[in-house]
C-alpha cells in the first residue's frame, strides 16, 4: 500500500537498511538516501527530505548504546566532542534553509560530491602511505584546538554527498590520530551533529506529518538502529589491516555509474 507520501513500508525498510550501513562508512548515508529516493522514483517532498534525516537517530542510538559509558566517565572526551560539534551547530543554523531548499534532494550535488570525497581520501591515503599513522596518539590526548579542526571538517559535510564520517576521519588524520582512533571519535560526534539536525528539522517540519508518515519514520529508524550497530562492528575490526581506500574507490564508482543513469 502506497502512503501518500509516495514511500511504502518495503521502502522505508530499504531505507533503514541503507542509512545503517552507510551513516558510519565514509560514503555519504544522506546522498545514498537521496539517491535510493531518485533510483525508487520516491517524490522529493518535505517529508521524504526530512525522513532521510529522521532516520539517523536510529543509526546515533546505536552509537550511544556502544558509547555512553565511555564518554561518562571520561568527561575530558566528552567535552571535545560538545566542542568539535560548534562548529557544525553555528553553520548548520546559519544554512539551515539552503541546504534543505536547494541542496537535499538533488542527485547531481550528491554524485559531485561522491567523487571529490573519494578523490580527497585517495590523496590523503597516498600522502600517508608507507607512513605510520598516528600510531599512538589516541582520543585521550586530542587537544581542544584539534577537536575544532575536526568539527571544521566535518562541517563540511551538510553538503549532501560529502560524508560526515568521511569529512572527520579526514580532518583527524591530518592532524595526526590513528584510524581506529579517528573512526570512534567521529561515532561520538555524530550523536549531538544528528541529535541536532534531526531535532530541528522535526521543530520545523514534525508537525506537518501524517499518521502513516510517522509509521515509516519509526520503521526506518528501528531498521536502521539494528543495522548501525552491526556496520559500527564491522568498521572497526576492519580498519585494523585496512586503509579508507576501498571507500573512496566505491564513492567513485557509484558516483559515475548514477550519473549514467541521470
Amino acid at each position: 500500500m502506497f502512503y501518500n507520501l509516495g514511500m511504502t513500508i518495503l521502502q522505508a525498510i530499504f531505507a533503514g537498511i541503507v542509512e545503517g550501513v552507510t551513516e558510519f562508512l565514509p560514503i555519504s548515508s544522506t546522498g545514498h538516501l537521496i539517491l535510493l529516493d531518485f533510483l525508487l522514483k520516491i517524490p522529493s517532498t518535505e517529508f521524504v527530505k526530512s525522513f532521510n534525516i529522521a532516520i539517523q537517530l536510529g543509526a546515533i542510538l546505536a552509537v550511544v548504546i556502544l558509547y555512553a559509558k565511555r564518554l561518562w566517565l571520561s568527561r575530558s572526551l566528552l567535552a571535545k566532542v560538545v566542542v568539535a560539534f560548534v562548529p557544525t551547530a553555528i553553520l548548520g543554523l546559519a544554512f539551515y534553509k539552503i541546504i534543505k531548499t536547494y541542496l537535499m534532494g538533488s542527485p547531481l550535488v550528491v554524485v559531485s560530491a561522491l567523487v571529490l570525497g573519494g578523490l580527497v581520501l585517495l590523496a590523503v591515503e597516498y600522502w600517508f602511505k608507507g607512513r605510520k599513522v598516528g600510531e599512538e596518539k589516541t582520543l585521550e590526548i586530542m587537544t581542544y584546538r584539534e577537536a575544532i579542526i575536526i568539527g571544521l571538517a566535518q562541517a563540511v559535510a551538510m553538503i549532501p554527498g560529502v560524508s560526515r564520517s568521511a569529512a572527520t576521519i579526514v580532518g583527524g588524520l591530518l592532524v595526526g590520530f590513528s584510524r581506529t582512533a579517528i573512526v570512534e571519535f567521529s561515532f561520538m560526534l555524530a550523536i549531538p551533529t544528528m541529535l541536532a539536525a534531526t531535532g530541528l528539522d522535526l521543530l520545523k517540519s514534525g508537525t506537518t506529518f501524517t499518521g502513516s508518515e510517522w509509521l515509516s519514520l519509526l520503521i526506518g529508524f528501528v531498521t536502521s538502529f539494528i543495522v548501525a550497530l552491526l556496520a559500527i562492528k564491522w568498521l572497526l575490526r576492519y580498519i585494523q589491516s585496512h586503509n579508507f581506500n576501498l571507500f573512496a574507490v566505491y564513492r567513485i564508482v557509484i558516483a559515475l555509474t548514477i550519473l549514467s543513469l541521470l
